[in-house]
């Protein structure tokens, strides 16, 4: 009976956890709070990937692969790209004619979403993450260290 018991909270832990969170939309400082100093790995809705970490003084460093394919190119953006206007949390971007604004949702607690404002189908889901995980590299087998010797050779 017991066991029984155990299986059932089981299925049903697993069921709710299944079950996605109502988003929550954030104020610019509620986001800016969230997200300040943190690790995130990101998809877009067009594919594109990376990870980077947004600091409290608005600027950005990190990874991005366009598209999803193609060269992974590390980016940093200065001081102020990132701003918190009235209620608001938006982008100044040197060579950009407008000042994209952000909805930011909180889907869980360790991720949201960020949506260019009015453009809702033009989104980005991020993930908290520890930085070491970009650090990890997958050791290389002992046939790839021969052939790269060879190839240098």
């Amino acid at each position: 009976m017991v066991s029984k018991c155990k299986t059932l909270a089981l299925v049903v832990a697993g069921l709710v956890s299944t079950i996605p969170a109502k988003a929550e939309e954030m104020r610019a400082d509620q986001a800016r709070q969230f997200i300040a100093g943190k690790h995130f790995a990101y998809s877009c809705f067009d594919g594109t990937t990376g990870n980077g970490r947004i600091y409290a003084d608005g600027s950005v460093a990190g990874y991005i692969q366009v598209g999803g394919s193609g060269a992974r190119r590390y980016v940093v953006l200065p001081s102020g790209t990132l701003q918190v206007k009235g209620d608001r949390y938006c982008a100044s971007l040197r060579g950009v004619p407008f000042e994209p604004c952000f909805n930011v949702d909180r889907t869980s607690q360790v991720s949201f979403r960020g949506a260019i404002s009015g453009l809702g189908f033009a989104y980005c889901d991020f993930n908290r993450r520890s930085t070491r995980a970009d650090l990890y590299r997958q050791p290389m087998r002992a046939r790839d260290i021969r052939a790269e010797a060879v190839q240098r050779d």
